[in-house]
């Protein structure tokens, strides 16, 4: 696997099939790691995202304080830390060691990027007055991708199914990103 830059105008293309997607996040010495659902692209340039993210989270008061956060992808290989990280509470320690992620430093932010991941955006909050909705909207500052998954502007996942990007159902239950298919345009 190679990590390659995305042109940032590019970077909605990531999230635009839905996928689960992981927050880290750091502020003064601690770090954190959550699984999140509700992320999509809002804009192209400057490139921004929307996330929810409950008050109640230690995620949301390291992002609070710092002002940034990184977004990842996921890769099936990883779902049973995908939902541990979502069912606890980074308070009561590290949970990148609790679940045995690995990292790898971030360009432009001080979050950890995970690795086992698809895609990765690196984002800084735009101060706003939605925050009190617990709607963070964000600039993506770098963007970059598994290139053996994405290339050529788009998805490939391959034949690997612990290589693709999880849907959340509910109750626990995904289903990975499936079988491609092609519909003709009328161009």
């Amino acid at each position: 696997m190679t990590r390659i830059n995305l042109p940032l105008d590019k970077c909605w293309k990531l999230l635009n099939h839905g996928p689960v997607t992981v927050i880290t996040s750091a502020h003064g010495g601690k770090t954190n790691v959550m699984a999140a659902s509700w992320a999509m692209p809002l804009d192209y340039d400057p490139p921004k995202i929307l996330l929810v993210l409950d008050a109640a989270a230690y995620s949301r008061e390291l992002i609070d304080a710092s002002g940034e956060f990184g977004l990842q992808i996921p890769k099936r290989r990883i779902a049973e830390q995908t939902v541990a990280v979502g069912q606890s509470s980074g308070r009561n320690g590290d949970k990148f060691s609790r679940f045995g992620l690995k990292t790898f430093p971030a360009q432009q932010i001080a979050a950890p990027m995970l690795e086992d991941c698809v895609a990765w955006m690196e984002c800084k909050v735009i101060p706003d007055a939605s925050q009190r909705y617990d709607l963070f909207i964000a600039e993506v500052v770098a963007c970059y991708v598994d290139s053996d998954r994405f290339h050529d502007n788009q998805w490939d996942f391959g034949p690997d199914p612990l290589e693709r990007s999880m849907h959340y159902i509910s109750n626990g239950e995904f289903f990975s990103t499936g079988e491609r298919f092609r519909v003709p345009t009328l161009d």
